[in-house]
């Protein structure tokens, strides 16, 4: 953590910081001369009350965000089982372009969204995207062109590019680096209920067929659509913009947040070590740990999309109907969602990330070779319930360990930033990887690349976390010598001797 109590060699240049009586912590909690904030002393009640209710109030909120963004983005795969692309007489070639368009915008967005997320303010921002994107979704259902499916998806993209980024960025301004993964893995685990939700609600809203004159598929975008459209507008009053504006906490609570952020080293200690800095946008890209980390991206991306919008017709193709291979997708995104919850739990508890990342990928890499190696159907079924849980227990993991290792404010969001961008140009390879490239039934070469990827994403993993470590010695060796922060230069953020990377 950003300071911690062995850090500190001289205890005389700690002082006492004066507090209010209601402060909710007692009132001798303490700042160093050189600027870093100790911890403050524990209030064990005040703590369990304080995350207690911003677990109540964000995390249902910032959940129901995600689950929508993932069920509007993906139902494709499902209404094209559903008779979408023969009805648009679509080839396959035309299907990997509709979901290409929708990743152009996507990826452009990323970075501009996360930049402008704290300025424009997320109570704001995130509430308006969302109803926009419902308002797509809905007009999806209505298009009775190939042409006009290409519009509505590249708007979709455009709409939603900055949601899953600004979801990671908006939680880190709540909670401290190792409270962050159990709470970005609830919202994440929106995708993998997604996954499941939305092959039982197709499988429902199939059967609508004929009502109106539209097929099924249309109505799988309208209902979902709309449902978006009306939790859109009701989130305007559901999203605090920050600690200090949550109406649910007392005085005593916001300060409690706020003091336990900086001694994490998640916020500055002032408004200008967390302000907009084009310099601070530049650090980002010269992090080493960013840029191994965007190489995973891109491979876990590819991995995540292409099970995300291809599980419908992979289990199609080992011979069930179109209704039924819209219930067998349930059962292992059913399962995604229990690892990916345990999985969360253990890397906060243990302080874990890289680990909980390379579980995941061995997971991929049996569920892939599974899925290579063998004819039969059943085995290749089950190989799902190892590819599947894998990759959407690494997709929070990877998320909250690049969360956690920049900072101050606008580098974390960059970092961020460039995570997803390259997570959603590996969604662009899966798109053509699983739609165009490789033939159903068994997409030998999509498969074999998938695999390929398991292997190297476990590898690079590995070397982040050997980096990040020798980066964590190295960090100590210079605060022996320096004794206290004083000494060294301003604006260091995450390279600051006092910020120990996470592992």
């Amino acid at each position: 953590m950003f300071s911690s109590p062995e850090l500190y060699h001289d205890p005389e240049k700690r002082h006492q910081d004066s507090s209010s009586p209601d402060s909710g912590y007692p009132s001798h909690s303490v700042h160093t001369s050189d600027g870093l904030v100790s911890p403050s002393p524990a209030n064990p009640a005040l703590e369990k009350r304080v995350w207690l209710k911003l677990d109540l109030w964000i995390l249902p909120a910032v959940t129901m965000f995600y689950f929508l963004s993932f069920l509007d983005r993906t139902n494709l795969g499902n209404a094209r089982v559903a008779g979408l692309q023969k009805d648009l007489k679509m080839s396959n070639y035309q299907y990997s372009i509709a979901l290409t368009v929708t990743y152009i915008p996507y990826i452009i967005a990323e970075l501009p969204s996360n930049l402008l997320l704290k300025a424009v303010g997320p109570n704001l921002m995130l509430p308006t995207m969302l109803t926009l994107w419902g308002v797509v979704t809905t007009l999806q259902g209505l298009v009775t062109s190939y042409s006009g499916l290409l519009v509505a998806r590249f708007f979709l993209g455009l709409l939603e590019g900055g949601v899953f980024p600004g979801l990671v960025l908006y939680l880190s301004f709540f909670y401290p680096r190792q409270r962050l993964q159990w709470r970005i893995s609830i919202f994440f685990s929106a995708a993998s209920i997604s996954g499941a939700f939305s092959g039982l609600l197709a499988f429902g809203i199939i059967n609508m067929h004929g009502i109106g004159n539209k097929p099924g598929w249309s109505w799988i975008f309208i209902l979902e659509g709309l449902f978006t459209v009306i939790f859109g507008l009701t989130s305007f009053f559901l999203l605090p913009r920050s600690p200090a504006h949550a109406r649910f906490l007392s005085p005593a609570e916001k300060d409690f947040v706020v003091q336990k952020l900086k001694e994490d080293g998640t916020t500055g200690n002032d408004e200008k070590a967390d302000a907009f800095s084009w310099r601070e946008v530049g650090m980002a890209f010269k992090l080493p740990q960013v840029w191994m980390l965007a190489i995973v991206f891109f491979m876990d991306g590819t991995v995540l999309y292409g099970l995300a919008y291809f599980t419908p017709s992979i289990v199609a193709g080992l011979g069930y109907t179109a209704s039924r291979a819209q219930l067998m997708s349930v059962p292992p995104f059913a399962l995604a969602f229990v690892v990916t919850m345990v999985g969360a739990y253990v890397s906060d508890r243990f302080h874990c990330r890289g680990f909980i990342c390379m579980f995941s990928f061995v997971l991929c890499t049996i569920g892939f070779a599974m899925f290579l190696v063998s004819p039969i159907h059943q085995i290749r079924y089950a190989s799902l319930f190892f590819s599947i849980p894998g990759i959407y227990l690494s997709a929070p993991t990877l998320s909250t360990w690049s969360a956690n290792n920049a900072a101050p404010h606008t580098r974390r969001a960059t970092a961020i930033a460039i995570g997803f961008i390259m997570t959603n140009s590996g969604g662009i390879l899966a798109t053509w990887l699983l739609g165009a490239l490789s033939p159903a039934p068994r997409y030998i070469v999509a498969t074999r690349t998938l695999l390929i990827f398991s292997v190297a994403m476990f590898v690079v993993s590995g070397l982040n976390v050997w980096y990040l470590w020798d980066q964590n010695k190295r960090k100590e060796a210079r605060r022996e010598k320096l004794e206290s922060r004083a000494v060294e230069e301003e604006g260091l953020g995450d390279r600051s001797a006092w910020f120990k990377y996470a592992l």
